[in-house]
Parts: C-alpha cells; sequence; structure tokens
C-alpha cells in the first residue's frame, strides 16, 4: 500500500514538473515534502519568477479546497480569518468564513500586509483552528499556508517577526531559470491558463496516506537523533548566533528528512537527508546577533554544520 502512495505523489510530482513548472525542480520538490510533513511553505524571491503559479499548480493538481489572499497594506485580521455579521431574520450574529477555511491557501506577498495582519495566521499555522470573538473554528484537513515574501529592499515591506517565520516548515525560493527554459518561457508566454485545466492527479485520502506513511514508516536511527541535536546545539553556542535552532527546528528537520527518505524509496533517514534538508528548513530560524545581521543565515549554518562528525 505505501508502494502505491508513494507512486501517486511521485507522478505528481513528474506531472507538475515535466509540463507545467519547467525551471522550478528544486521548490516544487521542496513544496511536496512540505505538504507531506504536513507544514507551511514560504517562497522567497523577486517578483515574477513564478511563486505565485508553483502554488497554484499544486493546490489545482491535488484538487483540494484553494483560498487565495492579496496581502496589501490595508489588509485586516477580519479579511483573512472571517467575522461576525448580525443576521437580523434570527437576530443574532452569524459567522462569515474568511478565505483561510480551505486547504492550501495562498497568501501573496505576505510581507506587503502590517504586522498585526500577519499575526492572524499564527493559530491558524500552528493549531490548525481560528478564533474569532472568543469562539474557536476548526480548519479544514489537511491545512497548507504557501506564502510569497518579496525581497525586504522593496518599497511598502514589513519584515516578518521570528515567531512568523519559525512556523514555516521549510523556506526556499525559485531562482532565475536556466537559458534554454526561460527562451522556451518566452516564446509560450505565460500558462496560469493552463494551470485551469489541470487535472487532479491525487485524491484527499492518498495524499493524507502518504503523508502517515512518510512520517510512520520511516525510521530514524538514535544516531541519526543525535547528528539533528549536535547540529541544534552548535547553533545555540556559535558565538555569530542569538537564538539557534530551537526543539521545534529540531522537530521539523526530522519530519523533512523522514519525507525526503520516503521519497527516495528508503525506509530510513541517512545523514544525507538531513544535510539536503538543513538549510531549507533551518537557515531562516536563526536570529543573528545585531552586529552580525548582514551575513547570509545559509552560510552561516553551512560552516557550522561543516565542522560537525558526520554519523556512519
Amino acid at each position: 500500500m505505501a508502494q502505491q502512495e508513494r507512486e501517486a505523489i511521485l507522478r505528481l510530482f513528474d506531472t507538475l514538473d515535466r509540463e507545467h513548472l519547467a525551471g522550478k525542480h528544486e521548490a516544487l520538490r521542496l513544496a511536496i515534502i512540505t505538504l507531506l510533513c504536513g507544514g507551511h511553505l514560504l517562497l522567497e524571491d523577486r517578483p515574477g519568477l513564478g511563486k505565485t503559479t508553483l502554488a497554484l499548480a499544486l493546490a489545482r493538481a491535488t484538487g483540494l479546497l484553494f483560498g487565495r489572499v492579496q496581502c496589501t497594506s490595508d489588509l485586516l485580521p477580519s479579511d483573512i480569518t472571517g467575522l461576525s455579521i448580525l443576521d437580523r431574520a434570527a437576530n443574532d450574529f452569524r459567522f462569515i468564513p474568511g478565505p483561510i477555511f480551505c486547504n492550501i491557501l495562498l497568501v501573496d506577498e505576505l510581507n506587503r500586509a502590517m504586522p498585526r495582519t500577519q499575526s492572524a495566521l499564527l493559530e491558524a499555522m500552528e493549531e490548525r483552528c481560528v478564533t474569532v470573538e472568543g469562539v474557536t473554528h476548526p480548519l479544514p484537513e489537511p491545512f497548507m499556508v504557501i506564502a510569497t515574501q518579496n525581497p525586504g529592499e522593496q518599497v511598502g515591506t514589513f519584515p516578518l517577526p521570528e515567531s512568523q517565520l519559525d512556523r514555516f516548515l521549510i523556506t526556499t525560493g525559485i531562482g532565475y531559470p536556466a537559458a534554454e527554459i526561460e527562451r522556451q518561457i518566452i516564446a509560450g508566454g505565460g500558462i496560469r491558463d493552463e494551470l485551469k485545466h489541470i487535472e487532479p492527479l491525487l485524491t484527499q485520502e492518498e495524499l493524507l496516506s502518504s503523508r502517515k506513511a512518510a512520517q510512520k514508516e520511516v525510521h530514524l536511527a538514535p544516531a541519526i537523533i543525535d547528528y539533528i541535536h549536535r547540529i541544534a546545539v552548535a547553533t545555540r553556542n556559535a558565538p555569530m548566533v542569538s537564538a539557534g535552532i530551537s526543539p521545534r527546528g529540531a522537530i521539523a528537520l526530522a519530519q523533512s528528512a523522514r519525507a525526503c527518505a520516503w521519497l527516495q524509496g528508503r525506509d530510513h533517514v541517512i545523514p544525507e537527508d538531513i544535510q539536503a534538508m538543513l538549510l531549507p528548513v533551518c537557515a531562516h530560524r536563526l536570529i543573528l546577533r545585531p552586529e552580525h545581521e548582514g551575513i547570509n543565515k545559509r552560510e552561516v549554518l553551512s560552516s557550522l554544520v561543516r565542522t560537525l562528525p558526520v554519523p556512519r
């Protein structure tokens, strides 16, 4: 049964990679790993590189209920979560759900929203529910946030707080495509209209079964657990780092490594899985000391891990 589930996920990946998302191989792979872990994905890059296209294609191909929020500086928290209105016929307040009540929520240009509005996502991303006026409303299962973020130096952006960043399982970019692929993209034009015709390649039951298999059927050896722990401790003790990887970050690294191993057909995690997922999962969680804020966090993390012995 697990083999059938893995084949369904690989079919989803291969179809999107080959037919709809040329040049986005690594970002698509990380998006699927995020989906298998039940986490959330943050896409950081410049406008026009296909961040929104990736999110739309994944939602269409999984056949899940899709919602979208376009962030602006005047967006209110209730524009995301919903609000209660007076129903005169019933003489009572009625809750109107916002776009967050879906399976895959695309939050476009998240850092253009005010910090107060950004915080509307915190409870949903962690607890899978929304509390409005003292009443808690559960979100559908599965639930995944795919947020896009423009570079911080662009006008009208607000930096995401550490608590918000820590709730994203994986952070990655798209990057510019290879020359030949970019020529094909220019010749063919945009593909947004094509995305409307993508048939679901995965049922909700297959997705939930795949998620369970990726996390429950992949063994994490004591030596691998110790390796993850040593990485987390090394970040906390690094002189350039103010706050290192938290237990939540270490758990996220273990989960994503399991999903990485499962996609490759293995029932156990190897050190290479940890190393492959380390930067996408952990780099954005580091908080550097003020005097080192301009340094690339990925470079800091890579240099730290190179000093640690790798388990056999």
